[in-house]
C-alpha cells in the first residue's frame, strides 16, 4: 500500500459542480509532485458549508486502487 499527501481547497459553490454530477473527479497535486485522480463522491464525507479545505492522505492499493481518504489534523 502506499500513502499520498495532499492539501486541497474547494470552495462550497465549486463542490457544487461536483455534486451535481458536472465533473466527478478531482485532481489534486501530491506533496511530493504527483498527480492524483480521485472520485469526487469520494471527498463527500468532508464538505462543510465553506466547502473542502485541508491536508488529506490517501492510501492506494498495489494496483493504485483507493483503499482509504482521510483527513490528517493539522499540526500544533
Amino acid at each position: 500500500m502506499q500513502r499520498f499527501y495532499f492539501n486541497l481547497s474547494i470552495s462550497a459553490t465549486e463542490y457544487l459542480r461536483y455534486y451535481q454530477g458536472a465533473a466527478n473527479t478531482v485532481i489534486v497535486h501530491t506533496h511530493n509532485g504527483l498527480k492524483l485522480s480521485l472520485p469526487a463522491a469520494n471527498l463527500r464525507p468532508f464538505v462543510s458549508s465553506s466547502g473542502i479545505v485541508g491536508q488529506f492522505c490517501v492510501t492506494v492499493d498495489a494496483q493504485h486502487r483507493l483503499v482509504a481518504l482521510e483527513r490528517v489534523p493539522p499540526s500544533s
